[in-house]
């Protein structure tokens, strides 16, 4: 299974070394026991659980305007908007706007799907239950948010300082990612322990990460939306 990352989101799979040529580099993460949600975040992120997953990969970064403007060129997918990312020299800026079929389209072209939300917050969270993925306190010099970024995403990467336990990078502001489940305030209640994969009940698509836009609240590492 390959995970894809950003607004589109990232993409996930199962361990192999790296992804396809020509595909994000991808992070290896372990199989083994995470911590998923708080006891002190919103309803929907209670009660906080232990929950184990198999090993997994994950894009490094969120997947760019660049890799889906040459996925559409390959595959002569038409989005359902049309292309919306402006500028050519934004190649390395996040891919926003695209709708959740869209981005699991990317996902299966290049081999791969979106992470699960558990999968997500494994690679933002690591195993100790932190609550920002650099750590437990808030810096606003680690991540493009509402406190002090330029008011409008910016190029992957460029907050290394704010990577995972894992090294993934963005996992908290820039833009926000699509995962694969869809949405239940209440399934942290009676979620299986391993490898969940979401509820049947269909209010949409869980997002997960916050944006350029998001304060400190949203880019908790456990936050649902």
């Amino acid at each position: 299974m390959i995970v894809c990352l950003g607004l589109l989101a990232a993409c996930a799979s199962a361990p192999v070394s790296g992804g396809a040529p020509g595909n994000p580099p991808m992070v290896d993460i372990p199989a083994g026991r995470l911590w998923m949600g708080s006891d002190s975040g919103p309803q929907s992120s209670r009660p906080p659980r232990q929950v184990y997953l198999d090993g997994f990969q994950i894009d490094l970064t969120e997947v760019t305007v660049g890799a889906v403007r040459d996925y559409l060129e390959q595959s002569g997918v038409t989005l359902a908007v049309g292309d919306r990312f402006g500028s050519p020299d934004r190649a390395d800026w996040p891919a926003v706007g695209l709708v959740w079929r869209e981005a699991q389209a990317y996902c299966t072209w290049r081999g791969a799907r979106l992470p699960t939300e558990a999968e997500w917050e494994k690679a933002a969270r690591g195993t100790d239950g932190r609550a920002f993925p650099w750590g437990e306190g808030w810096d606003a010099t680690r991540t493009n948010s509402s406190r002090g970024g330029p008011g409008h995403p910016i190029s992957v990467g460029t907050f290394p300082e704010g990577r995972s336990p894992f090294g993934v990078l963005d996992m908290a502001g820039n833009v926000a990612e699509w995962v694969a489940d869809t949405y239940d305030p209440a399934y942290y209640k009676w979620a299986p322990a391993s490898n969940p994969t979401g509820p049947n009940l269909v209010l949409g698509h869980s997002l997960r990460g916050s944006s350029w836009a998001s304060d400190r609240r949203l880019a908790l590492t456990y936050f649902r939306d």
